[in-house]
């Protein structure tokens, strides 16, 4: 699809703009971009067929650990409205956001292992954090399948059926909180977790999954994470530094 498609929903956003100003608390949607179907269920035999792009294998890094290949395909379309590819440089389908979220998903976190999950569960003030009874994976989960309810009954397609502007407005409902809850818990929770976790993909060290090749590093300037800068602060002349990630400091003094 083209990526020049209209944008439609909600107030508009470049990415330009997202990369000058953007933390991990700016709320909204980026709209705009578009994502290719990565598997198709073949209902004859069963068996996934290749669409546009085949999930990452080759690398035991970028295995799928927690997904379903149907709710892969789903995170992946998802990720790529929030953080779509434009002229600046790649999406989060490209940079590989989701494989993170699948990653995070299947690991301790994912269970909420470090966190106290005995009630009593009171509605939070504003200015407390969440109390959710529900894990993270199990969230997530319930989320991506209730992108595709909402999309079945408002738009009789499963979400990655949709239109990119149609993709648009079902995830700013579920931002809103005016889908239908999930298992009791707001779909603005589960926008909330899918949003944080689709720019730490883009943007964490290449070594958990996402920020493919350190794209996500390159078109902000950022050069990684490096062992020291004393080098670089000490110079009187202004020094460009190429990303690295924390893979390439490994055994190194």
């Amino acid at each position: 699809m083209s990526d020049k498609e209209s944008r439609e929903v909600g107030t508009k956003s470049t990415r330009r703009n997202f990369l000058k100003n953007s933390g991990l608390t700016v709320g909204g949607l980026v709209l705009g971009g578009a994502v290719g179907s990565l598997f198709r269920q073949n209902p004859e035999s069963g068996k996934k067929t290749e669409q546009t792009t085949q999930a990452p294998t080759a690398n035991p890094n970028l295995a799928l650990m927690f997904f379903y290949p149907g709710e892969y395909q789903t995170a992946m379309a998802a990720v790529e409205r929030i953080f779509p590819k434009d002229e600046l440089g790649p999406g989060a389908q490209e940079l590989n956001a989701a494989i993170y979220i699948d990653h995070q998903l299947a690991s301790q976190w994912g269970v909420n292992a470090k966190d106290y999950m005995l009630g009593p569960f009171h509605e939070p003030e504003p200015t407390q954090g969440e109390q959710i009874r529900i894990l993270r994976k199990d969230l997530f989960r319930l989320g991506l399948k209730g992108l595709d309810d909402y999309s079945n009954k408002h738009y009789k397609k499963t979400f990655i059926d949709l239109e990119g502007s149609e993709q648009d407005e079902v995830l700013v409902a579920f931002e809103k909180g005016e889908a239908d809850s999930l298992s009791g818990v707001s779909t603005a929770d589960f926008f909330r977790l899918l949003r944080n976790l689709t720019i730490e993909g883009v943007y964490a060290d290449p070594m958990y999954g996402g920020n493919k090749e350190m794209q996500g590093w390159k078109m902000r300037s950022f050069p990684g994470n490096k062992m020291s800068f004393t080098k670089e602060i000490q110079s009187k002349e202004f020094i460009q530094l190429e990303p690295s990630s924390l893979h390439d400091h490994m055994g190194h003094s």
